[in-house]
């Protein structure tokens, strides 16, 4: 890892028992790319399919096939780098890395070394203590191996040539990350960048998106130290716990006199710990060089202008244009998290008031959704539905309570709510006279109450929720609230 000037917060350090240490982070995410096809074939990409049956005579490295480069791929990765803000490579190579494994029929896997389609970028943190630039260092097209299967015979392994073949976007940060929550907050920014730009689903159940996370410790100052290599970490939640699994296994090793051994390792969450996997290999040991098969790619600048054209909102734009709207920075954040969640969201909001739907969508939608454990996609309410509740509000027609009352109908039984509310008699009670003589009952039943509330007005909630229960919730609050300080002489 190259020397990088920005020490660790304070709160991220870790404690030894000779003293604080600090991480440092690198991560290389491998991201599916959202294509029907592999990379250099015709074979679908197609996920669940029966063993060996999208696989095409390249993807099997039968004699004499020739790889074909898949151009929707190239342009995906374009449009992901040009979402990372990161430079365009004009012109980038293919290269050979060459190591023997069952599941790689060719005996190389076919990537980009010296020459990649993307080059330097960033992506920005939004932290507690502060935004963070996690750099980018290159983003290179390669094709995925297969999959070996040791669970289907006691003597046997099998392969599974059905990924062999699909195209990755290995994304290489450099290592700016100081803690364990910062290499999480940075894949799920990755990822959110990702699914809004529609260039890999970032589906980790399925191996879409993983991550081989290096991680090294030293004393505050000091230059960087050996680092390991964790490989194919598959969630948000295990790449913290490997970062800090590991970084408390080298501290432990440096206190007790040891050195680190540069090497690849595993991450086992059963058990909360890394293993050893093999020593970390370098680039010689691949021994790269030019596939003789594949043409350099080249591209001209109006081609990449072409693709930055057709860029959708970008999560850091959308959030600034949501604050910008009158949202809090908190509430922005949370709607811009899923592309899912912000669309919905400005189909609530469209022609409303902005924090009241945000709202209604963070607190009651969203809080209603996870307790039922569903997405937005899922989800009983439609935006239109949710709306009507919110204009039925923001109209006087229905208060808070009965609004809350009506989502629940909705919820479970669906329907329009304006439909629903003049049906089960749940508009709110706006005709004053009314109010007040629902007012001057209470009164009238409670002497105590108001010789009480005379003497300490912070009573007057009492009044308030008996006025209510006594109209069903109907009572609008603002006209009772009113009333009764006018009827007790509270100013």
């Amino acid at each position: 890892m190259p020397a990088t000037p920005r020490p660790a917060p304070v709160s991220a350090r870790l404690q030894g028992a000779t003293g604080p240490w600090e991480l440092v982070i690198g991560l290389e995410v491998h991201a599916q790319v959202a294509s029907n096809a592999k990379l250099f074939s015709g074979a679908s990409t197609g996920f669940g399919a029966p063993p060996n049956s999208h696989v095409s005579l390249v993807d099997a490295a039968m004699p004499g096939m020739l790889p074909v480069i898949n151009k929707e791929c190239v342009a995906q990765a374009i449009r992901t780098g040009l979402g990372l803000k990161a430079q365009i490579n004009l012109m980038s190579t293919f290269d050979r890395k060459n190591y023997f494994y069952p599941d790689l029929p060719q005996g190389y896997q076919i990537s980009q070394f010296k020459q990649p389609v993307v080059g330097e970028g960033v992506v920005v943190l939004d932290m507690a203590d502060g935004e963070i630039e996690v750099g980018i260092e290159r983003l290179h097209l390669e094709q995925d191996a297969g999959k070996s299967l040791h669970d289907q015979h006691p003597d046997y392994s099998y392969v599974d040539l059905n990924r062999s073949g699909v195209a990755l976007m290995e994304i290489v940060s450099k290592p700016d990350m100081r803690s364990a929550e910062e290499a999480k907050a940075y894949v799920t920014k990755l990822r959110t960048i990702l699914r809004y730009l529609g260039t890999c689903d970032g589906d980790m159940e399925k191996g879409n998106l993983r991550a081989d996370v290096n991680v090294s410790v030293r004393r505050p100052g000091e230059p960087f130290g050996t680092r390991c290599e964790i490989k194919n970490v598959n969630s948000i939640r295990f790449i913290g716990q490997a970062i800090e699994a590991e970084a408390r296994r080298q501290i432990d090793i440096k206190e007790d006199g040891g050195a680190i051994v540069q090497e690849t390792r595993l991450y086992d969450p059963n058990k909360g710990e890394t293993r050893s996997m093999r020593s970390k290999e370098e680039a010689h040991d691949y021994r790269y060089f030019p596939d003789p098969d594949l043409l350099p790619l080249e591209f001209t600048q109006s081609y990449v202008d072409g693709l930055a054209k057709g860029l959708p909102e970008l999560p850091d734009a959308k959030r600034a244009r949501f604050i910008k709207d009158g949202l809090s920075p908190y509430d922005a954040s949370v709607l811009v998290a899923e592309k899912a969640n912000a669309d919905f969201f400005e189909l609530v909001a469209k022609d409303r008031d902005g924090k009241m739907s945000a709202n209604w969508v963070i607190n009651e939608l969203f809080g209603r959704l996870n307790k039922e454990g569903l997405d937005v996609g899922a989800s009983p309410m439609s935006a239109k539905q949710l709306g009507g509740i919110i204009d039925l509000i923001a109209s006087g027609s229905i208060s808070g309570k009965i609004a809350k009352d009506l989502f629940e109908i909705v919820w479970t039984e669906g329907g329009d709510p304006a439909r629903l509310v003049e049906e089960r008699g749940l508009k709110q009670v706006t005709d004053l006279g009314a109010i007040e003589k629902a007012v001057d009952d209470i009164i009238a039943a409670n002497p105590d109450k108001v010789e009480q509330v005379k003497l300490k007005p912070t009573a007057l909630g009492w009044f308030v929720g008996a006025v209510m229960k006594s109209t069903g919730g109907k009572a609008n609050p603002a006209a009772v609230n009113e009333i009764l300080k006018k009827k007790l002489g509270i100013v």
